[in-house]
């Protein structure tokens, strides 16, 4: 894809706007050629000094915004996309679709919301048992992520969503997350859930908290109180 960049940069000196004109090249290639979001810091280091990569990226965000592909802001970072309305036209060329139960769905959305979350605070919240098949469908599809190990009785895994999730769903952050009423209507939510159950602000920092240790060795014994080793995400 190479799109001349045809709009003029009238706001800036002749060699302003050559410079402008040069940034916003370099950032259009940069753009294209990664396969994941870029973030503006990434994309600052190599355009030209003195430069506000976010004009830059606003400016071409305009121009792209009437195109078939669109610049938008995903997963913390700038990306290429589709223009919506015309995706259509590359459901014949697309991968199929992960399809995902309505067990994974809720339990996706639980962790979304309630991360950093072990497995027996997921079936708490749920009401019923979580298999763990449903969980491992989620890791690979590169949605959630081993975040660490709670301090408590057995040390459960936690887990959080990743960049991919934000990228998939086309969120630029955790917190673009629609809110309790939007995810039933949307039916990610059923009426299984427990009567009391409340969207907390949403919060993907990598950092682990004050009840978390890291993950070490998964595969080590671990008493969950019912007499047996068990892997850590078990």
């Amino acid at each position: 894809m190479t799109v001349a960049m045809t709009e003029p940069f009238e706001d800036e000196d002749s060699g302003g706007a050559e410079a402008f004109a040069l940034a916003a090249r370099i950032v259009e290639a940069l753009l294209f050629a990664s396969t994941a979001p870029l973030s503006a810091e990434e994309l600052a280091r190599s355009v030209p000094s003195g430069i506000a990569i976010g004009e830059v990226l606003d400016r071409l965000a305009a121009i792209y915004a009437p195109r078939g592909v669109n610049l938008r802001q995903v997963a913390g970072g700038w990306a290429f996309r589709t223009a919506p309305d015309l995706g259509y036209l590359l459901a014949a060329e697309a991968e199929p679709p992960r399809k995902l139960s309505r067990a994974a769905l809720e339990v996706l959305a639980i962790i979304a919301y309630h991360q950093p979350v072990t497995r027996a605070e997921i079936e708490e919240i749920r009401g019923v048992a979580t298999a763990k098949g449903t969980l491992d469908i989620l890791l690979e599809a590169g949605w959630v992520r081993l975040r660490g190990r709670r301090r408590s009785p057995g040390r459960p895994v936690t887990f959080g969503t990743t960049p991919g999730f934000l990228d998939h769903f086309g969120l630029d952050r955790i917190d673009d997350l629609p809110g309790l009423d939007e995810l039933k209507g949307a039916g990610f939510i059923e009426g299984r859930l427990t009567r009391d159950l409340t969207v907390p602000v949403p919060d993907d920092d990598p950092d682990l908290r004050a009840d978390e240790d890291p993950l070490g060795d998964l595969f080590s014994p671990l008493d969950d109180g019912d007499g047996g080793p068990h892997r850590a995400d078990e």
